[in-house]
Parts: structure tokens; sequence; C-alpha cells
């Protein structure tokens, strides 16, 4: 077994997408797209790690995010690596593949990040979890919510009857519009909601402007996903970018909405059936909402998209602190700064 990191050919290329469309976990996460869509925005470093057999076919891809929230000392100290739904590993000789990307990746990021973080899209078994530890990986239990959108009729059975109330009441306002964006500066306005959102209540990292106007022109490209605004009256009160793996699922990556200041036009309510609605029209089996916090912690949002019915899955996260003393001092910096608003 051979494993190179960040070094893709045309031929890599077209082995990785076969490799994708044989696989029944693949995601957009793991797909050349997204790399390429990493590449063009400011503070994110992708490494994509390829395992291949002796005759050169592809029998493992990982693809990992370095992501800082700028340069210098506030880059280092913000530094870690994210893997969304991956290693896609190929089923026979599973162990060996899984162990030889978990060490490529180790060796290459331990001393370029604070910490490394697999979100899982699918369960590992208890021994694959156990190879995982023993790259000093701990699993954390993380609930998600996967709405069924394969038929228009399962969908509106499954949700509660203040959300069936409340989408139709919004259906049918003719005030109401979803769009696609017109142009990038509307792309802006949609990235200003949401950099107001993350501000004042979510308080965590937002990825700068290059993350959506990247993602935009992709998107206008056929490529990656989609992004869809809410309007009322031609006024930008929310909307949601979301990532779609064709022929399985659309997530919700980003979503914003107006909803105190527009509360009976539903911005939040809307935008998320903007992205179940272009499931619904495009063969998509779930509406994935990427996350409903853990189970023992009250989640401010949890509710809200309970609501929309679907499946709640706890696939959990994999965490490896990569320096256990650093790790705790910016973990206690950073939450000293959320409580006093500075990020």
């Amino acid at each position: 077994m051979n494993i190179t990191c960040n070094n893709i050919t045309g031929k890599t290329l077209d082995n990785w997408n076969r490799f994708l469309e044989n696989h029944p976990e693949n995601t957009v996460f793991q797909s050349p797209e997204m790399l390429a869509f990493y590449q063009k925005v400011n503070n994110f470093t992708p490494y994509v790690f390829i395992a291949e057999n002796e005759q050169k076919e592809i029998t493992g891809v990982l693809l990992a995010v370095l992501i800082k929230e700028g340069k210098g000392i506030k880059g280092y100290f913000s530094s870690r690596a994210v893997i969304y739904g991956g290693p896609l590993i190929q089923k026979n000789n599973n162990a060996g593949v899984l162990n030889g990307l978990l060490s490529a990746l180790v060796k290459k990021l331990k001393n370029k990040t604070i910490f490394i973080q697999f979100r899982n899209f699918f369960q590992w078994n208890d021994d694959e979890k156990q190879i995982f530890q023993s790259y000093g990986f701990t699993f954390r239990d993380r609930l998600n919510l996967l709405v069924d959108t394969s038929t228009e009729n399962t969908f509106w059975k499954d949700l509660s009857e203040s959300r069936k109330r409340q989408l139709k009441k919004g259906l049918k306002n003719s005030e109401i519009k979803i769009t696609d964006p017109l142009n990038e500066d509307e792309v802006e306005e949609f990235y200003q909601l949401l950099y107001e959102l993350y501000k004042t209540k979510v308080k965590k990292p937002l990825p700068d402007y290059s993350f959506y106007q990247a993602f935009y022109k992709a998107s206008k490209a056929g490529r990656l996903g989609i992004i869809k605004l809410v309007k009322v009256n031609d006024k930008i009160v929310g909307g949601i970018l979301s990532p779609v793996t064709p022929g399985k699922n659309i997530y919700e990556w980003y979503i914003t909405g107006l909803d105190k200041k527009y509360k009976d036009y539903f911005p939040s309510i809307m935008a998320t059936w903007a992205s179940i609605d272009y499931a619904l029209n495009n063969g998509l089996g779930h509406f994935d909402f990427m996350g409903l916090g853990t189970p023992d912690k009250e989640y401010g949002v949890r509710e809200f998209k309970k609501r929309f019915g679907g499946k709640m899955v706890n696939y959990g996260r994999f965490a490896r602190r990569n320096n256990k003393r650093l790790y705790k001092l910016v973990e206690f910096g950073y939450n000293i700064f959320r409580s006093l608003h500075w990020v």
C-alpha cells in the first residue's frame, strides 16, 4: 500500500471520482470538487491523503482542511484540522488502509494544528473505533438529524403540526420569495447576516467572505451545491448554503434568518425549506442538519430542527488534542473572548 499527500494528477482525479462513485458512504465533502473549493478560501489549507494498492487502485481517501483565524500567533492558536464524512475506506482490508491514512494524517498535521476532528456521517464499528483510539483520537457522542426527502408525502407527514402551519403560511405569502443570489453583492449581504448572527448569538468562528464567494462561483457552475436566499419585498432576510452529494443528500452548512425582526415571515424556516424543496425536486434522499449537539447538553436550536421530523442519529466525532496543555489554554482564552463578545 502506498499513501500520498496532495500529490494529485489528472489520472488520480479520475481514479478518485471512480472510487467515490462506487463507495456507499461517498459525499461531496470527500470529493475533488471540495478540494478545489478549499484551495480558494482564505485561511483554509486542504490536505488529501490517497491510499493505493499495488495495482495503483485507490483503496482509501481522506480529505482534511486545516483552518485558521488569521496568521502568525493568532493563526496557530486557532489552528485545527477538520474532516467531514471521512475517511472513505474500501471495505476489504479496511483495517490496514485506515491505519495507514490515520498514521499519515497525524504525522503531517500534529505539529501544524492544536487539534484534529473527524465529523462522522456514518457509523464506525468497535474495531475501527479502536484503530482511531490507537492514534490518540477520542470518540464523543454527537447527535444529528436526517430528514427524509425521498418523497413529498413522506416529508410532510413527518413535520410537526406547528411547522406545517408555518410552512403553509409562508408558502402562501406572496411577499416572500426564495431565490438564487442575483450576483456577488447579494452573496455578501447573506454573509453579513451570518456574520452578525455568529458574532452576537452563535459566538463561533465564521469563515471569511472568500468562503461564500468561492462557493457561490462553484454553485453557479453547477458544482458543490446551492445558495438560496429568502426575500421579503425584495429585501434579503435569510438564506442557506447547502452542499449537495448528487443523487443522495443535501446539507445545512450555514443558515441565517432575521427571525425576530420578520417573525411573521419565518425567515429561518423558509431558508430550511429552500434546501428541502431542492432535495424533493432533485431526487435527494435526505436533508442533513449537520448537527444537533451532544446528548447531555442543551442545544438552543435542537427543538427548532426536530420540528422538521426526520431520524435522529448519533455517529459521533473523533477528536485528537495534539497539544493538550495548549489546547486547554486556548479553550480557556476562547471562552473568555466569547463572554466578552470579542469573537
